[in-house]
């Protein structure tokens, strides 16, 4: 039946506007512009037996979306690319929906997935979209943009003089993107400043060294963690029995602060490491049946010493999960503030354009039952950043020194 409706529109598209199926449609009619600038009319079928209103209101948005495509395309001041306006249109919908959300295209999905191969560089910062700017999660120790003093929470309106308002998250990465030695200009806005910051930063090639360890006033194990990536878990693990070793260490510093996640199983791996049993965290989805709950096992790795955990704005997702699940059990003191409030799990979902969705598909919950969504994780004792000079683990770092001068006594 469509394959026929199909072949009358091509005899006779001149002459048919709009097509109404009735009570039970087998299809909608949608406008669409081809790259002459005429419209074509595509058929939709549908098959189903019954058609609620909710479903009529839905073929309605998409006679109205046709509608107002073709309107833009005839009367729009300038010519427009009528694949990026889809593009940008998709994108939309999946934003409406949260930060995290997006569509990418065939080639930045493929970017996604591809090693750079040092080809390109990036600016080492970890950022999501918020009304309509790029709003920076996390900068990443030892990268262009730590070194330049661009902070969590900072937010990102000019790349260049290209204006970031109107851009989906995946365009404004794409614009920081470039070859390694490059220059760029970023225009940011920051919370509690007047005049916009402008930063000029040059690319690099970014390499992360997820897991940093150290002794301090010889006896405090200091553990720094950047990221939670595939080798996270090893590392810490590999670090803690190094420490371990040393009768002098008393007790430990975790520092998650600037950390903008990563890898759930990683941070439930990390977790156990201090915990010997109860809940580490929790996922509920839109299915019941696909909800989870994830548990240690017994073995504190550090038996039990002093744990003091470093938190910031830039501690997000999986760093908020270790965070959470050791302060719920009361296993360490956190120290410093409030973190992001990323309690959300996006998968990557392929699409039949080699492109793909970002999508939220669960949210994250401590073992008190609390959602990390939007809220973070508080410290049990807030410490903020003294100066703009502030830098982690230098002389200006006031809140590691609070946490010494803590386990010191």
């Amino acid at each position: 039946m469509c394959l026929s409706l199909l072949n009358m529109f091509s005899m006779g598209r001149n002459h048919l506007t709009k097509m109404s199926l009735g009570v039970t449609p087998i299809g909608t009619l949608v406008f669409y512009m081809n790259g002459n600038g005429n419209t074509e009319l595509f058929l939709f079928c549908f098959l189903f037996q019954q058609v609620n209103s909710a479903e009529n209101d839905i073929y309605k948005k998409i006679d109205l979306f046709g509608e107002v495509l073709e309107k833009i395309n005839k009367e729009y001041v300038d010519e427009i690319n009528q694949s990026e306006s889809m593009d940008s249109a998709i994108n939309g919908l999946l934003q409406s929906l949260d930060p995290y959300s997006a569509y990418m295209s065939p080639e930045i999905f493929n970017e996604m997935q591809t090693e750079t191969s040092g080809e390109f560089g990036g600016l080492g910062i970890e950022v999501s979209m918020e009304s309509g700017v790029v709003k920076v999660i996390s900068p990443i120790d030892d990268t262009p943009a730590s070194r330049a003093g661009i902070k969590a929470g900072d937010y990102i309106v000019k790349i260049n003089d290209v204006q970031v308002q109107g851009k989906s998250l995946s365009e404004a990465v794409d614009l920081m993107r470039g070859p390694v030695g490059s220059g760029i200009e970023l225009t940011i806005r920051r919370r509690g400043e007047r005049k916009a910051l402008i930063f000029n930063v040059v690319r690099e090639i970014i390499q992360i060294q997820s897991v940093k360890a150290d002794i301090l006033e010889k006896n405090i194990g200091y553990l720094r963690l950047t990221s939670f990536n595939e080798n996270s878990g090893k590392q810490i693990e590999r670090e803690i029995k190094k420490l371990e070793k040393n009768k002098d260490v008393k007790s430990y510093i975790l520092d998650l602060r600037n950390n903008p996640g990563g890898l759930l199983s990683q941070a439930i791996k990390i977790s156990d490491f201090f915990l010997d049993n109860g809940e580490i965290v929790s996922t509920k989805s839109r299915k019941p049946s696909e909800n989870r709950k994830w548990f240690a096992k017994k073995g504190d790795l550090t038996n039990g010493k002093v744990l003091i955990v470093l938190i910031n704005y830039g501690s997000a997702s999986a760093s908020e999960i270790v965070a959470g699940a050791l302060k719920d059990h009361k296993r360490a003191i956190l120290l410093g503030e409030n973190s992001y409030g990323k309690g959300s799990v996006q998968s990557i979902i392929p699409l039949k354009n080699d492109g793909a969705i970002r999508l939220t598909v669960a949210k994250y919950y401590l073992p008190s039952g609390k959602s990390i969504s939007e809220v973070g994780v508080s410290p049990d004792i807030e410490i903020d950043e003294e100066n703009d000079d502030f830098r982690i683990k230098t002389e200006t770092d006031n809140q590691l020194e609070y946490a010494i001068k803590l386990l010191k006594g």
